[in-house]
């Protein structure tokens, strides 16, 4: 087993399923560290997927697996499962921020307790698991953050219809803008990386009763797109909120057909992309 990320460990939150898993099997074949980090141990009759079988599929496909049950909102949870991961394999080279919450809920109606859970998931979460990996990445190679976060646009149309969950996620982006300029001088990359439409996942398919396949693409283009991400010098790429497709047609990836869940139909495009429904919902004449 050879390749770029051989050898290399790489710590990413909600690892079991989705996204996240993608990612982690992508690297993985090229013989990567993955510490596979979430809260699901015990399996969901609504969600499939657990860290332990996550695990297995890791290690099926060429990398090393190390399953931890993780809350990103407990300090000593974090910092333990951190300390874990280091004794284990030796140290960490990159942090993929990838645990969310949402809640496409307008004010009135979005109640505190899942405000609070939003936030401390998706910006608290990303802030308190980079300030923990921080001391171990300085002493990576080619050290990355990547954050599953969209570019910081302050538009009130991206903001109107769920301003709780838009909040929260833009706080991971946040994080890119500060960090990137502070950890500049370590030589640790602090980047974003969105979808430009809408992905296919469990979650989705829970969220849509099954009935929203059609306009979504497969994970994988995230994960063909973080591959891209995290090839690049750490010391200079750095501070950008990149869009999958983009990413990958800067890498000379013309076909993106293959990643259509179902052919030829209209994509949807993700939340916080210009020129998706939200723009034409929440004009600036409202």
């Amino acid at each position: 087993m050879s390749g770029f990320f051989h050898g290399r460990t790489v710590f990413i939150t909600g690892a079991s399923r989705g996204i996240g898993k993608e990612i982690a099997l992508k690297l993985a074949k090229e013989g990567a560290n993955i510490v596979v980090a979430a809260k699901t141990a015990i399996p969901n009759l609504k969600l499939a997927g657990t860290i332990y079988t996550a695990a297995e599929e890791i290690e099926k496909s060429g990398g090393k697996a190390l399953p931890l049950v993780l809350d990103v909102r407990d300090e000593t949870n974090v910092k333990d499962c951190v300390n874990i991961a280091v004794e284990h394999f030796g140290g960490i080279d990159i942090l993929i921020n990838n645990a969310s919450a949402i809640s496409l809920t307008g004010t009135e109606k979005l109640d505190m307790k899942r405000y609070d859970l939003m936030h401390s998931i998706n910006t608290r979460g990303t802030f308190l698991m980079s300030k923990m990996c921080i001391p171990h990445l300085r002493k990576g190679k080619n050290p990355h953050i990547l954050n599953l976060s969209p570019s910081l646009l302050m538009d009130k149309h991206w903001f109107a219809p769920h301003v709780g969950y838009t909040m929260a996620k833009f706080g991971m982006s946040m994080c890119v803008l500060g960090m990137h300029e502070e950890l500049r001088p370590d030589g640790i990359a602090v980047n974003a990386l969105w979808p430009k439409t809408a992905i296919w996942t469990a979650a989705m398919e829970m969220l849509t009763a099954g009935k929203g396949k059609g306009g979504t693409r497969s994970p994988l283009i995230v994960a063909d797109a973080a591959y891209a991400i995290l090839s690049k010098d750490s010391k200079k790429y750095t501070g950008n909120f990149a869009i999958d497709e983009d990413i990958l047609k800067e890498e000379g990836v013309k076909d993106f057909d293959k990643y259509a869940m179902v052919p030829n139909v209209p994509l949807v495009p993700d939340f916080f992309i210009p020129g998706g429904k939200y723009d034409k919902r929440w004009s600036t004449n409202k």
